[in-house]
């Protein structure tokens, strides 16, 4: 993509890029860490088991050379001695067998976790292309892990001539030793040498894991395109989800109209705004907005109103006050309750009248509805 645009890599990776490249099993990773880690612990189980297992090895050659008469004529039991032989030699290296499993296991938790990818193990053409391999052997990679091999040999080189410098008189003092407490000495010398060697290593990892993580960075960056195109295709398209905005409203306005015949009144600006008011006597609630609009929304409420016979009221004041401090569904705020129940009392007058069981309410007037002054509106607003 980017040299497809022209584009230069500068963007980080997003969260979608690095679980994409996680799942085909592309996560950083460092062989001189594992390898590091291998060797140190197989280092450890020779200091700790050394001695252990010389004991076992000591004891399996004395019992596989010590051999009776039945024995040297009876075929079978070389078979037996050499099933007892493994199974006394494993037993003898199972500290050895976990140490080394559980670095091998653990080891990769330090850089990229455990991941299992099925893609990472699908047959590919261009793993067995010649071109592609090629390409490899002489890429900048390839040269980079060059430069790393000769830096190991060079520094466990060094590392391995000091230790012998520094052992030389053990080494020369087995000489002088009986058998049995010169193999002792021996393993101890090559168990400790063994530590000092792989603990050389640490100075490979300690440079190859930063610029593994700075290599697997650099490989997932991304252009500013191909953010862009990432974000269309995980939020969707802007006319798309424009559209989608607007099938949204329409519902929700569908909605709204259908409670405005149930309203027991409907106050207007009388023409910019519209808010339709519903209480329930029963419910012990507040009065609650069944509706609200602005311009063709508001007018779409009074014409729904009119044919349903819900009383329409005009108080510019108070449908603005309405209208900006509640949302479809809320109850009136505290502050408006003395307002609106001037409001509803009129209109409730106003159908007893109707119904002939009272005389004629007094016309209720904008100035005789009371709005507080944090709830007052401009006309303009």
């Amino acid at each position: 993509m980017a040299e497809e645009t022209g584009q230069e890599k500068t963007e980080e990776p997003t969260a979608k890029r690095l679980k994409e490249a996680r799942e085909k099993g592309d996560i950083p990773r460092s062989r001189e860490l594992s390898a590091t880690a291998l060797l140190l612990a197989s280092a450890a189980s020779a200091l700790l088991f050394g001695s252990q297992v010389a004991g076992s090895m000591m004891d399996i050659m004395v019992e596989s050379f010590t051999l009776d008469r039945q024995d040297v004529f009876d075929p079978s039991r070389m078979f037996t001695h050499l099933g007892e032989a493994l199974y006394d030699g494993f037993l003898s290296l199972w500290g050895f067998f976990l140490l080394t499993l559980l670095a091998a296991l653990l080891s990769p938790i330090a850089l990229g976790g455990w991941n299992f990818s099925g893609q990472a193990i699908q047959p590919k053409g261009s793993r067995i292309n010649p071109l592609s391999g090629i390409k490899r052997m002489f890429s900048l990679k390839a040269l980079i892990e060059l430069f790393k091999g000769l830096a190991k040999f060079l520094l466990v080189g060094s590392f391995a001539i000091m230790v012998l410098w520094l052992d030389q008189p053990d080494l020369i003092a087995l000489a002088r030793e009986a058998v049995e407490p010169a193999i002792a000495h021996s393993l101890q010398i090559l168990g400790w040498s063994f530590l000092v060697m792989s603990l050389s290593l640490i100075i490979i990892s300690l440079i190859d894991v930063p610029f593994q993580l700075y290599d697997y960075n650099k490989k997932l960056k991304m252009t500013m395109q191909e953010v862009k195109d990432e974000m269309k295709n995980t939020e969707g398209k802007p006319e798309v989800k424009g559209r989608i905005r607007q099938l949204q409203r329409e519902i929700a306005q569908r909605r709204m109209m259908s409670e405005v015949p149930e309203a027991d009144v409907v106050i207007t600006n009388p023409t910019h705004y519209a808010v339709a008011l519903k209480y329930d006597q029963l419910g012990g609630g507040a009065p609650r907005v069944v509706a609200k609009g602005a311009d063709f929304v508001a007018l779409k409420i009074r014409e729904i109103a009119e044919e349903h016979d819900v009383p329409l009221l005009s108080a510019p004041p108070l449908a603005r006050a309405l209208y900006h401090a509640t949302e479809v569904g809320d109850e009136i705020p505290a502050g408006l309750y003395q307002s609106v129940a001037q409001v509803l009392a009129y209109v409730f007058q106003l159908k007893r009248y109707k119904q002939r069981l009272e005389e004629a309410p007094t016309p209720l007037r904008d100035e005789d509805i009371e709005i507080p002054e944090e709830f007052r509106r401009d006309p303009e607003e």
